[in-house]
């Protein structure tokens, strides 16, 4: 019998590993092969699950007995595909920072920070996952402070201002919500079981709402974001970007909407239009942005402003295209700064108005980032086509006009990264950067890995939709609003 409980323990037992490992060039081989055990203990996973409406490897027992407090963990189909992508992504992170002098404690706390991100999609208990909430919090605060750039205790302590003021929030609402189950217990299914007050309804959606807006993030709770991205270390910003804000979209999905339906019903046209002026405004922002690692973290929160829209869409086609562009998203996204740190690492500069003509001394760089590009904009036959027609398809049905906006971000998408390609690898070649090297090594693995995948998505999107469809179904039928 497959223990779930094993994919939780391992990286707590690599960070604890790591934190005494000698030389940071050990750390990041200890820290790259326990990744990949990781890997290969999800397997038996991937091989047992059984893409029905059920929740699978359910595991529980008392945590704090006297607060009725259960550590229970379990997956079904929409958590499954989140931890695909957590434990996938993680070895192509810790790989992307072997050509970089990193001290063993970096990995510790990535290590301790996949440990936390796997409690949040894996968490069936409230308390357990709020547990997770802010266990990934923390390891992530330290890795931009400690290894970013600029002025980062500044951008980083607004960060955590931002985010914890969020979970305060989530911490009051569940709270309440344990004290209104008949047994004051925090699991999922009690919380889902709750005939709330109409009043309650309302406020526990904000509640829940801010706290997961502020991670995601959506407009106007995303004045952390851009900063943050730009001034943390490379690894960090894919670790934040690739998997960290799926734990918003995630939230909306399993702990908001089915718990207080009628908040969602009544707020939820006002959250979905947050979400499509994010996609205007991220984009528009996006357009005039000449620091390369910053234009990409304003493209995000137009990519998930469209994942979230999708979501509170609350259809089959908007909750299928949710889960599949979340994992689209974090493959792409982590892409893209990979090939962004490759270039700052080249020239030393992420400045548009800097760069130029890198692609005739970097053809495979440039090849690579093509087809990485192709499937951030959403292109046929890449990863992120099939997710993006199926939320604009569930947004099409509910409002003609939400569709014609959210479409947007595919115009303007196309725009501002055919605008970064051009800028860094085409025209004319800077006599600076002449003697510029191209991609080896381990980077090409990396960046190979990540186009294999974007391929093998676009042509295989039912490799995911299949994992997710039949729970998605029995969550759309059992919660209206």
């Amino acid at each position: 019998m497959n223990n779930l409980f094993i994919l939780l323990l391992l990286p707590v037992a690599s960070a604890v590993l790591l934190a005494f490992a000698k030389s940071s060039s050990t750390a990041k081989w200890i820290a790259l092969v326990l990744s990949l055990v990781q890997v290969a203990l999800t397997i038996p996973f991937v091989c047992a699950f059984v893409p029905d409406a059920s929740v699978q490897f359910e595991q529980s027992f008392a945590w704090i007995s006297s607060l009725n407090i259960h550590f229970h963990i379990g997956l079904d189909g929409i958590s499954f595909p989140l931890v695909l992508l957590t434990n996938g992504l993680f070895p192509l992170i810790i790989l992307s920072t072997f050509s970089k002098e990193i001290k063993h404690s970096f990995y510790a706390l990535a290590s301790f920070m996949q440990a936390g991100l796997l409690l949040v999609f894996m968490a069936l208990d409230a308390f357990t996952f709020y547990v997770g909430w802010e266990a990934a919090l923390i390891p992530i605060y330290f890795i931009c402070a400690l290894w970013g750039d600029g002025d980062r205790i500044k951008v980083n302590l607004k960060f955590f201002i931002y985010t914890f003021f969020g979970s305060l929030f989530m911490l009051i609402a569940i709270l309440y919500l344990g004290q209104q189950t008949p047994n004051k217990d925090y699991e999922w299914t009690s919380f889902v079981a709750l005939d709330l007050s109409e009043y309650a309804q309302r406020w526990l959606f904000w509640a829940f709402f801010i706290a997961f807006a502020i991670k995601i993030p959506i407009f106007p709770f995303h004045t952390w974001q851009p900063d943050t991205y730009t001034n943390a270390p490379t690894a960090g910003t894919m670790l934040l970007a690739g998997i960290m804000l799926k734990m918003g979209t995630y939230g909306v999905i399993r702990w908001l909407i089915p718990v207080v339906p009628f908040g969602a019903s009544t707020y939820g046209t006002v959250a979905l239009i947050l979400c499509i002026i994010g996609i205007v405004y991220a984009s528009i922002i996006a357009f005039k942005q000449q620091n390369a690692k910053r234009l990409i973290a304003y493209s995000s929160i137009a990519h998930v402003g469209l994942i979230t829209a999708g979501i509170f869409a609350w259809n089959q086609e908007g909750l299928q295209g949710a889960i599949l562009q979340m994992v689209n998203h974090g493959i792409s996204v982590i892409g893209l700064f990979l090939v962004l740190d490759i270039i700052k690492s080249r020239t030393g500069t992420n400045t548009l108005n800097e760069l130029g003509g890198l692609a005739y001394n970097m053809p495979v760089l440039a090849t690579l980032f093509v087809i990485i590009m192709m499937g951030a904009v959403g292109l046929p036959l890449t990863n992120g086509f099939i997710g993006e027609f199926l939320l604009l398809k569930s947004l099409y049905s509910i409002n003609i006009w939400y569709a014609a906006f959210a479409g947007l971000t595919l115009i303007f998408g196309a725009v501002y990264m055919l605008r970064l390609f051009q800028k860094s690898m085409l025209g004319t070649v800077d006599s600076s950067y002449v003697k510029v090297t191209d991609v080896k090594g381990v980077e090409v693995l990396v960046l190979v890995i990540i186009c294999a995948l974007i391929i093998a998505l676009g042509i295989f999107p039912n490799s995911i939709l299949k994992l997710s469809e039949a729970s998605v179904t029995q969550l759309v039928q059992s919660v209206k609003f």
